[in-house]
């Protein structure tokens, strides 16, 4: 039975890897999660200098779910690499790093940065406002997207992974916009913009109003944008929004995504990416299907 699978050139022991923003840089989980048993870990955003992130309250429950406005607070690209990508090297897992900024310069400086580093491949977080263009996000405009992929491809030693905002009209004009700028593959979905109202106190519950829903109720959305994607661009997919099982990830597999990543369910069950790896090879001993990639857009 063969788990492995191949995205842009880098190989991966298994389909299955942390959500950004969901799992730090594996630091908090190690004493929970073999990270040796993961296909790769993918970091909390990175930028070029140290962000102190949106004020509290910026996590709230939901129905379903949970929003957060965390603002991708993180300590910048230095203390990145000599903390969290030195204490990462110790597994043998790839390392995927998720880069944020607020211009392209911004993001071009991580790039170059991490250049002669260990890094396996770079996620491009795309959902973070431009502050040269107003404050749109860098994945909501197709020529924005087209402009920033092209920038950092040309710069980026490692495969580049474009992480798609699901908050656009349509998601294969983004998606072919990104492969049309060269990127190597695509990630999706980020978090569905949302908002939560105290209605006793008649007050928003986060301080910054809105922020991204994740969690199982947005993973009906996700997988049909996996779906719509797989069959408008060749490039692979990693797919995710509401994993929370070995079922919902296969569930992704079939709707083409050639790997899976977990995300919220990480703060309800740190155990959860595991048990999501022992799960898929159940799935696979039970139905006698030797090799994973025998189920990437499988579904008929």
């Amino acid at each position: 039975m063969n788990t492995e699978v191949k995205i842009a050139g880098v190989t991966f022991k298994n389909p299955v890897m942390t959500a950004s923003g969901t799992f730090g840089s594996g630091m908090e989980y190690s004493d929970f999660v073999d990270l040796n048993r993961l296909g790769a870990v993918v970091t909390k955003g990175v930028a070029n200098v140290p962000w102190e992130g949106n004020p509290t309250p910026r996590v709230a429950e939901v129905y379903g779910g949970m929003l957060n406005a965390i603002g991708l607070q993180n300590p910048g690209i230095d203390v990145f690499i000599e903390r969290d990508l030195t204490f990462l090297e110790k597994y043998d897992t790839n390392v995927i790093v998720n880069v944020c900024g607020k211009t392209v310069e911004d993001y071009l400086e991580v790039v170059e940065r991490l250049s002669d580093t260990s890094v396996s491949m770079l996620e491009i977080n795309v959902s973070c406002p431009n502050v040269k263009e107003g404050a749109i996000a860098f994945g909501q405009k197709a020529d924005s997207l087209y402009d920033i992929t092209s920038q950092i491809k040309k710069k980026a030693k490692q495969p580049v992974i474009m992480k798609l905002s699901p908050n656009v009209t349509d998601i294969t004009e983004m998606a072919k916009a990104a492969e049309a700028a060269g990127a190597d593959a695509l990630s999706m979905i980020n978090t569905i913009t949302g908002m939560k109202i105290d209605i006793h106190r008649r007050k928003f519950v986060l301080a910054n109003k809105t922020g991204g829903m994740s969690g199982p109720a947005v993973k009906p959305v996700a997988v049909r944008m996996v779906y719509q994607t797989a069959q408008a661009v060749k490039i692979p997919i990693i797919g995710m929004g509401g994993i929370s099982s070995a079922e919902d990830a296969v569930e992704f597999l079939l709707a083409g995504a050639s790997a899976v990543a977990v995300g919220a369910m990480n703060f309800v069950n740190p155990y959860t990416t595991v048990e999501v790896v022992e799960g898929i090879e159940a799935y696979m001993k039970q139905y006698g299907i030797e090799n994973v990639t025998e189920l990437i857009g499988g579904v008929v």
